[in-house]
């Protein structure tokens, strides 16, 4: 996923670092080698790393909410196995994701106080409601469209720990954007009510999917560094194009209208264009002003204070075993 805002961290300037060892250091990148926990980083590398990472692994977590929403309330038995199984992967993709920030040297408390406290930001795109069951199908064709074509390129990261666990979430999130889009088949050939609704999920979930590529790398503060270390391979800009030609031709297949008037295919170029985002709404919902901001917070805050009383159990009961054990 897009990472959009700064922890409090990043704000601290880079410190310089020792020539030899950055020269060293960018010829591995150039040479397409790993880098691993225990080589030399500049800490401005460190850092990227730990913002990127700690904020993929936060939209996974938060990602579970929109579709829980509709767990309990999905239309059959199947529909509600697959739903469970879809938030089941996400949660495991955010420990995999804390798992490999943890090897740069930060704690998974601390990425999760930086969560709870508002200092770190997930993806906008979990700051929408979900007000139908068809929205499950937009999220996993658009939103989960989206993070593949975000995330495959994250496969080949310079950041052996990153790559590797990249390698799972994408082959799990294939599987979601398959899942997802045949909801849609089934409700764009249904009942004229079910196609109205997949109608109104893709009207709504259209634009913040677009956004979820985040602004033109010009606009963006961390692209330069990112492209320039192999921690990301495309543009922001690039990424979107390749999301816009894969998923027009989807949406026509469905007989869906995409709400765009200034979507056109360019010849010239062989590339679908679309009209222009509205930039000033995905400031706002990364500012905590979107329609659910307060609601997702809110409710991670509360299952972190409901299960306090399970972690208190649990180191509990570690430590009387390692007293048992110094006693034997």
């Amino acid at each position: 996923m897009y990472t959009q805002a700064l922890n409090a961290k990043d704000a601290e300037p880079a410190k310089a670092e020792d020539p030899v060892k950055m020269a060293a250091f960018m010829a591995r990148i150039e040479a397409e080698e790993r880098i691993e926990p225990n080589d030399w980083m500049p800490e401005q590398y460190r850092r990227t790393l730990i913002r990127q990472i700690s904020q993929h692994a936060h939209s996974e977590v938060i990602g579970m909410q929109p579709e829980g929403n509709w767990l309990t309330r999905a239309p059959t038995l199947k529909r509600k196995a697959q739903l469970l199984a879809k938030i089941q992967d996400e949660g495991g993709h955010g420990l995999y994701l804390y798992s490999a920030a943890e090897t740069l040297g930060v704690s998974r408390e601390e990425l999760y106080e930086q969560l709870l406290s508002g200092r770190a930001k997930y993806s906008s795109i979990f700051n929408y409601p979900t007000l139908n069951y068809a929205d499950m199908g937009a999220i996993g064709w658009l939103v989960d469209g989206a993070a593949i074509m975000n995330q495959i390129p994250l496969c080949r990261c310079s950041y052996g720990p990153y790559a590797r666990a990249m390698i799972l979430i994408c082959k799990e999130e294939s599987f979601h954007q398959r899942q997802g889009y045949e909801i849609m088949v089934a409700m764009a050939k249904g009942t004229p009510e079910q196609r109205e609704m997949a109608q109104d999920a893709l009207n709504r979930f259209w634009w913040p999917s677009l956004m979820m590529f985040g602004p033109s790398d010009t606009d963006s503060p961390h692209s330069a560094l990112s492209l320039k270390w192999k921690i990301k391979r495309f543009t922001n800009d690039g990424l979107r194009q390749k999301f816009l030609d894969a998923t027009v031709p989807q949406a026509r297949y469905l007989g869906l209208t995409i709400p765009d008037k200034d979507l056109a295919f360019d010849d010239a170029t062989g590339h679908w264009r679309h009209g222009a985002i509205d930039w000033e709404e995905f400031k706002r919902v990364v500012a905590g002003e979107g329609p659910c901001n307060l609601q997702r917070i809110r409710h991670r805050r509360q299952v972190e204070a409901d299960g306090a009383w399970v972690r208190e159990a649990v180191f509990a009961h570690a430590a009387k075993k390692a007293q048992a054990r110094k006693v034997a």
